[in-house]
Protein backbone atom coordinates (compact mmCIF):
# COMPACT_ATOMS: atom_id res chain seq x y z
CA UNK A 1 0.00 0.00 0.00
CA UNK A 2 1.59 3.34 -0.74
CA UNK A 3 1.30 5.81 2.10
CA UNK A 4 3.24 8.91 0.34
CA UNK A 5 4.83 10.30 -3.18
CA UNK A 6 7.26 12.79 -2.44
CA UNK A 7 7.88 14.79 -5.65
CA UNK A 8 10.73 16.41 -6.15
CA UNK A 9 10.82 19.74 -8.31
CA UNK A 10 13.66 22.19 -8.85
CA UNK A 11 14.62 24.64 -11.42
CA UNK A 12 14.48 21.89 -14.88
CA UNK A 13 10.35 21.32 -13.50
CA UNK A 14 9.32 25.30 -13.96
CA UNK A 15 10.98 25.32 -17.69
CA UNK A 16 9.94 21.30 -18.81
CA UNK A 17 6.55 21.17 -19.92
CA UNK A 18 6.87 17.49 -20.31
CA UNK A 19 7.74 17.00 -16.96
CA UNK A 20 5.04 19.62 -15.89
CA UNK A 21 2.85 17.08 -17.56
CA UNK A 22 4.56 14.15 -15.86
CA UNK A 23 4.24 15.89 -11.84
CA UNK A 24 -0.01 16.30 -13.21
CA UNK A 25 -0.68 13.08 -13.75
CA UNK A 26 1.43 11.99 -10.92
CA UNK A 27 -1.00 14.21 -8.59
CA UNK A 28 -3.91 13.23 -10.24
CA UNK A 29 -3.37 9.56 -9.78
CA UNK A 30 -2.28 10.11 -5.85
CA UNK A 31 -5.36 12.23 -5.44
CA UNK A 32 -8.08 9.67 -6.75
CA UNK A 33 -6.20 7.39 -4.54
CA UNK A 34 -6.26 8.82 -1.24
CA UNK A 35 -2.03 9.11 -1.26
CA UNK A 36 -0.56 12.49 0.21
CA UNK A 37 1.62 13.87 -1.53
CA UNK A 38 4.62 15.87 -0.47
CA UNK A 39 7.03 18.04 -2.47
CA UNK A 40 10.60 18.68 -1.98
CA UNK A 41 13.06 21.10 -4.15
CA UNK A 42 16.60 19.47 -4.17
CA UNK A 43 16.40 16.72 -6.22
CA UNK A 44 19.41 15.53 -5.81
CA UNK A 45 19.33 15.65 -2.07
CA UNK A 46 16.30 13.34 -2.25
CA UNK A 47 18.38 11.03 -4.25
CA UNK A 48 21.19 11.14 -1.31
CA UNK A 49 18.53 10.06 1.22
CA UNK A 50 17.00 7.18 -0.80
CA UNK A 51 19.26 5.78 -3.44
CA UNK A 52 21.86 3.22 -2.15
CA UNK A 53 25.82 2.68 -2.94
CA UNK A 54 25.37 0.44 -5.62
CA UNK A 55 22.81 2.71 -8.08
CA UNK A 56 22.44 6.49 -7.27
CA UNK A 57 18.95 7.95 -8.27
CA UNK A 58 20.16 10.92 -9.92
CA UNK A 59 16.20 11.33 -12.15
CA UNK A 60 14.51 10.54 -9.00
CA UNK A 61 10.93 12.90 -9.12
CA UNK A 62 9.29 10.89 -7.83
CA UNK A 63 9.83 8.36 -4.64
CA UNK A 64 6.37 6.24 -3.50
CA UNK A 65 6.66 5.36 0.36
CA UNK A 66 5.29 1.91 1.23
CA UNK A 67 3.58 0.53 4.71
CA UNK A 68 3.19 -2.97 3.92
CA UNK A 69 3.15 -4.31 7.66
CA UNK A 70 0.29 -3.88 9.93
CA UNK A 71 1.02 -1.11 12.95
CA UNK A 72 3.39 0.84 10.88
CA UNK A 73 1.60 4.26 12.01
CA UNK A 74 3.29 3.97 15.18
CA UNK A 75 6.51 4.99 13.68
CA UNK A 76 7.01 8.29 15.21
CA UNK A 77 8.26 10.23 11.47
CA UNK A 78 5.44 8.59 9.41
CA UNK A 79 2.80 9.27 11.80
CA UNK A 80 4.67 13.39 11.97
CA UNK A 81 4.49 13.22 8.30
CA UNK A 82 0.92 11.90 7.98
CA UNK A 83 -0.17 14.74 10.43
CA UNK A 84 1.47 17.48 8.81
CA UNK A 85 -0.28 15.96 5.36
CA UNK A 86 -3.22 16.22 7.30
CA UNK A 87 -3.05 19.73 8.78
CA UNK A 88 -1.71 21.12 4.82
CA UNK A 89 -5.33 19.69 3.45
CA UNK A 90 -7.10 21.66 6.29
CA UNK A 91 -5.22 24.29 5.25
CA UNK A 92 -6.13 24.00 1.42
CA UNK A 93 -2.44 23.48 1.04
CA UNK A 94 -2.79 20.17 -1.31
CA UNK A 95 0.81 19.27 -1.89
CA UNK A 96 2.43 20.59 0.96
CA UNK A 97 6.52 21.31 0.45
CA UNK A 98 8.86 20.69 3.07
CA UNK A 99 13.15 21.54 3.17
CA UNK A 100 15.17 17.85 3.13
CA UNK A 101 17.71 18.21 5.94
CA UNK A 102 21.11 18.94 5.36
CA UNK A 103 24.16 16.34 6.22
Amino acid sequence: IVSFCVLAMDEEFECDIALQIHFTLIQSFCFDNDISIVRVSDMQRLAEIVGDKTEQLEDAHCVLITNPAEGSWEDPALEKLHLFCEESRRLNDWVPEISLPER
